[in-house]
Order: structure tokens, then sequence, then C-alpha cells
């Protein structure tokens, strides 16, 4: 037998194997209005490709309530446009608001759908509605064949101005928000501003926290623009309305291509206020809607950052004013307590590694912490409950 010669297998012991690689990601954010109507391109230009793509519709049921002309209108366009896709089954309906997250069954209809329907990697999802709908929709798109096309058409001023326009997609789990999820950006995001028409006062109202909160650590002219044009928006005048919708997502958008995508450390600016607020939404049993939790976060922190020394009595007065003007109750019941301190803990779960909380520095500009003493937390929360009454903070 002949002898290998050793020096064919050299040594294979502490092998390492270095890849490397990076995936650019483009896609359009678009504001218009009359999204359906068949002279309107903009989704026809989005699913226009070399191959005739099946696409399934999933439709927030609260709406299509609001709007029950709205699966005749998806049809007709189809219609208009059957060179450029088709209707791989009539719209499908999800329940809105955050009940959907809670229920697995949801997202489990979708996957079903993806295999009754024959939806593959080159179909698309096109999910109309808020922002919970769109974070279940996008989570079963991405763990459908391991990520199907997803278009976002997003139909409230949060998911508008902040939510829709980034890559997370989410469901809720173990009593925890946004405990299952994917970072898997869109294909596109197409905004219908007639949507925001038919919202109540609540939802008109909520979503704009998100814009605060943004202009509070990114924009110092954003906020001073938003305090001068508070009182249209209470009168929910469009185009305020408008304008700041956009310049909110822009700013989003420009945070999320800057810095960290995909979440890989610690840090999370753009979750100023939210700490306290994904455990007052758990803890109220969902009463309070995001966006005003986050309102509330947001007067907590400003509060927390104000007793710090961090920012005066006057600015913290007009981030309180701005609130009041919006209408926002910046006060809940179960702010009181232990409870909300465990939400540290949880949002440092969420974040992995250490706890860093964002905090203001100044108008327009936040600053990162690691810790939180309790004891001012509490403070603060009696600073809100004393806003019930008061206007403004009274300090000795």
């Amino acid at each position: 037998m002949k002898e290998v010669p050793n020096n064919l297998f050299p040594c294979i012991m502490n092998t390492i194997l270095e890849q490397s690689f990076s995936v650019p990601f483009r896609y359009p954010v678009a504001f218009t209005e009359n999204l359906f109507d068949p002279q309107n391109q903009i989704l026809a230009n989005v699913l226009r490709g070399d191959r005739l793509p099946k696409v399934l519709f999933v439709i927030d049921s609260g709406v299509s309530e609001a709007h029950p002309n709205l699966i005749d209108e998806v049809k007709k366009y189809a219609s208009a446009y059957t060179d450029v896709f088709t209707l791989a089954a009539e719209p499908m309906f999800a329940i809105g608001g955050e009940a959907c997250k809670n229920d697995e069954s949801e997202y489990q209809r979708i996957v079903e759908a993806t295999h009754l329907y024959g939806i593959d990697r080159h179909s698309y999802i096109a999910v109309i509605g808020g922002g919970a709908v769109l974070d279940m929709v996008g989570f079963a798109a991405a763990i459908s064949h391991r990520g199907i096309r997803l278009v976002r058409i997003p139909t409230t001023v949060l998911s508008q101005n902040d939510s829709a326009v980034g890559v997370k997609n989410s469901v809720n789990a173990f009593g925890k928000k946004n405990y299952l999820g994917t970072l898997v950006p869109p294909v596109a995001v197409l905004n219908d501003f007639n949507f925001l028409k038919t919202l109540d006062d609540r939802d008109w109202r909520a979503g704009i926290s998100e814009a605060i909160k943004v202009a509070l650590i990114k924009d110092l002219s954003f906020f001073e623009w938003l305090e001068n044009v508070g009182e249209g928006l209470a009168r929910r005048e469009m185009e305020p309305m408008k304008a700041h919708i956009i310049r909110s997502a822009k700013m989003h958008m420009e945070h999320i291509a800057g810095k960290d995508p995909f979440e890989f450390g610690s840090s999370r600016p753009l979750d100023f206020g939210h700490w306290a607020a994904h455990k007052l939404e758990k803890l109220s049993d969902f009463r309070i809607r995001h966006g005003e939790a986050v309102a509330i976060g947001i007067a907590l922190d400003s509060a927390y950052s104000y007793l710090q020394g961090r920012i005066s009595e006057s600015d913290f007065n007009r981030i309180i004013h701005l609130m009041h003007t919006l209408g926002f109750e910046l006060f809940a019941p179960e702010l009181q307590g232990e409870n909300l301190i465990q939400g540290l803990k949880e949002f440092q779960e969420h974040l992995g590694g250490q706890l860093t909380i964002m905090l203001l520095e100044k108008l327009g500009k936040g600053v990162e912490v690691h810790e939180m003493d309790h004891s001012l937390i509490f403070k603060s929360v009696e600073i809100l409950r004393s806003l019930e009454q008061k206007p403004a903070i009274q300090t000795s």
C-alpha cells in the first residue's frame, strides 16, 4: 500500500475562516393621496418588474370599517394593472390594534395563507393598517419562506411618521411587548394621507408624540415648529399634519440609516420615553395606546431630566405645555408603585447588554445614561400627578 505524504493534508486544527459581506437596502417612502385611484401609479411602479407577481392584501379590520369601499378600490386598482400584478386571493382581514400582536393565531393565519395561496419569495404581501397590524403582518411575512417581500401602507399618524419607515416587525409574547420579532426592511412604504381623515381624536393625537420625541432628542427647530403649529394640529388641520409626518419620517429614516439599523448595540436613541411607555401599555392592559404611553414616557423622562438639572424648569414647562396643547393626558394610575420600575429591567433585557436610557441634555439634544435613580423616578411621577390640576410645575 502506497504511503500518502503528510504534506497533502495541512493541519486543520484551530482553523478559523472569516466571512464578511454587506447588503445594501434601498426602499421608497412615498407620501400621496388616493393611492388606489388607477391614475395613481405609485403602487404599480413598486410592483412592476420582469415577472407578474402575486400580491396578498391584508387589511386592518378597523380601517376596512372606516373605509367601506376600500376592498372594491383595491380590486379596481388590480383590474387596471393586470399587466403588473395579480391578486393572490380576496383581501384578508386582521384584528386592529395591539390585540393582533397579542394573539399568536393572527400571524399564524397569515403564514397559513402564504402556503394556501402559493405566496413565494417573488410574491408580495401588501398590508394596510395601523402600526400594530403592520408589525404583526411584517413578522409573518419575514418568517414565511425566510422572507416574503412586504409593502407597508400605514394608515395612522404614528405608523406614517415613525414605525412604518423602519425595519422592525414584531408580536408580543410572555406578557412582554415585541418579544418575538425580526429586523427586515420593507420593499416600500406608501403613505396615503386620506386614511388619516377618518381617525378618531385619540389616534389623530397619539402619533404626534413620536414626532415630539425625535424633535426633543435631535432637532430644536423641529420642536419649536411643533410648538407653533400645536394648536392647528389639535384642531385637526391637515396641512401641519402632513408636514409634520414627512419631517418626522425623514428624521427617523436618517437616524436608522446613519447608526445601527439592525440594533447590534445597546443604544436606542429613538426609544426616548419608551422604557416606561412599554410597561404602561402592559400595566393598563393596553387601555393606554402606544402613542399615548409614549407621551407619558416622554413627560416622565423629561421630568427626570429636570430633576437631575439637565434641563431648566422653563424648558420642562415648554414640553408639558406642548403636550397639553395637543390634548395629551400625562399621568396614569399605573405609573405609581414598584411595577413601573420593573419596566427598567424588562427594557434592559429587550436591549441586551447594559441598561441604556435616553434623557435630555437640552431641548433638541439627548444624552444616554446607564443607571436611573429610583427615588427620582418616583419624584418624577409625583410631578406628573400634580400636573393633572396644574399647567406647570411648582418649585419652592
